[in-house]
Order: C-alpha cells, then sequence, then structure tokens
C-alpha cells in the first residue's frame, strides 16, 4: 500500500528532526526550514522568509520544479513531490 500524504509529511519530519503531528497538516515555517537545511537551499535564516519562498528553494533545490509553473510556489508540495523529497532525504 502506497504511503498517504500525512505519511509522507511526517517521515520527512522525522528525517529533518522534526516531530510527528497526529493531525493532518502542512508544514510549519519551522519544519520548512528545517527541510531547507537538509537539502542545503539558501534561505534567510535570520528571519524565516515566507512559506512559500521555502517551498521554491526546495523545489529548486530537489529538482522537484516542473516548467514554469507560477503557482507552484503558493501551494503545498503535490504527493509526487512528497515522495520525492522523501527518498531524497532517505538516501542521505
Amino acid at each position: 500500500m502506497s504511503p498517504t500524504v500525512d505519511d509522507l509529511r511526517n517521515e520527512i519530519r522525522l528525517a529533518v528532526g522534526r516531530y510527528e503531528r497526529v493531525e493532518s497538516t502542512a508544514f510549519t515555517k519551522e519544519a520548512l526550514a528545517a527541510i531547507c537545511d537538509a537539502v542545503d537551499a539558501d534561505i534567510e535564516t535570520d528571519r524565516l522568509p515566507p512559506k512559500s519562498e521555502m517551498r521554491a528553494a526546495v523545489r529548486r533545490r530537489t529538482d522537484l520544479e516542473e516548467g514554469d509553473d507560477p503557482d507552484a510556489a503558493e501551494r503545498p508540495f503535490r504527493k509526487a513531490e512528497l515522495e520525492s523529497l522523501a527518498a531524497s532525504l532517505r538516501s542521505e
């Protein structure tokens, strides 16, 4: 059985040193910052940038970008993106 989006998010959270969430939620700014750090995505760390900027940095760094989709940064990661991100974190 394929993991759910919630399972993938929790796997990613644990891989970057964050904690599992019981309820279904998108990544917090702190979790996104930890993901950015884990994949060596450049973000400003004095003050956390908006979630959309951190998601865009992760997408660029992990080759998750698909063409020139201007709405990609504004939306949470899709399941295929989470699967790819989880796989890349497993291999590190």
